[in-house]
């Protein structure tokens, strides 16, 4: 779990949650290759994570335009 620091108002939170499967081959995986080009958009400005049988992902972001962008790239 990382804990962000707070940002200055006003900024935007994305909460997603998955539920844990069997299998959790390549989740890991693809959860650091997200991270990695979230950071690369603009807005972008962090991640808070929890995972255990319920994982929980906050991203933050400045602008809803920029939370749009990112739900529109090809990669996400």
């Amino acid at each position: 779990m990382r804990l962000t620091p707070i940002f200055e108002a006003p900024y935007y939170a994305v909460i997603f949650a998955t539920t844990q499967t069997d299998t959790l081959d390549g989740y890991a995986e693809m959860a650091t290759k997200m991270e990695h080009l979230a950071v690369q958009q603009p807005g972008y400005l962090g991640i808070d994570s929890a995972r255990s049988a319920i994982g929980i992902t906050v991203s933050y972001w400045k602008t809803i335009e920029d939370i749009k962008a990112w739900k529109h790239n090809v990669d996400h």
